[in-house]
């Protein structure tokens, strides 16, 4: 029995028909559904573009939380 799974996303090289691709469990070959294209799944993936999110210090830094007061905009305003 195959072992296939869709890639969520992945569209075609040749037809540019998305969430069409399917990926072949044994033989790591990608094939599109919709027009036939087949072609061995690539070994390294592609690099990553440096963003302000994947950057490994964008990770450490933790937002310290704060206190917030919530208004009611109808409730009669007390003196302190």
């Amino acid at each position: 029995m195959k072992t296939r799974r869709f890639i969520a996303g992945a569209v075609c090289p040749r037809c540019s028909a998305m969430d069409k691709i399917v990926i072949d469990g044994e033989t790591d070959q990608r094939e599109c559904v919709a027009c036939g294209f087949s072609d061995a799944r690539p070994k390294d993936p592609a690099d990553e573009l440096p963003t302000r999110v994947s950057r490994a210090s964008a990770r450490r830094v933790e937002t310290a939380a704060e206190v917030v007061t919530l208004l009611d905009p109808a409730a009669p305003e007390r003196d302190s």
